[in-house]
């Protein structure tokens, strides 16, 4: 397909299984260009949220326990400390990864002026 200014060719009538109603969108190349190139920034962005979940896990579990958190292989943790531990070390995880994409979303989108992924949720 050809898009100019005000002409496409081939006209929308003459597209398959084309519908009144429905119309195909031109979606340039760029963005598959740009989708590729965010994928160095979600590694790094992954690395970095995961030394930051694990350094901030480290000083919550130090004002919760003395001990160091218990493990599913420690014979005597008890369960609920080792709940606790785990539903903590989640949390934190997930609230800094889903930080830190998110600032290098902003970051990708400053430097290329495209935003890597949807730009509003889709209604149900």
């Amino acid at each position: 397909m050809v898009r100019f200014s005000r002409f496409i060719w081939p006209p929308p009538s003459l597209w398959r299984n084309a519908y009144p109603y429905r119309a195909r969108v031109y979606v340039p190349r760029v963005n598959l260009v740009l989708k590729v190139l965010f994928i160095p920034f979600s590694v790094v962005g992954g690395l970095i949220a995961g030394f930051a979940g694990r350094k901030l896990f480290e000083q919550l579990w130090g004002v919760v326990d003395d001990q160091e958190p218990p493990e599913a292989e420690h014979r005597e943790a008890s369960f609920g400390k080792l709940v606790a531990a785990a539903v903590l070390e989640g949390a934190v995880f997930r609230g800094t990864r889903t930080a830190v994409d998110h600032q290098m979303r902003r970051a990708f989108a400053a430097l290329t002026g495209t935003w890597p992924g949807e730009e509003e949720p889709e209604p149900e």
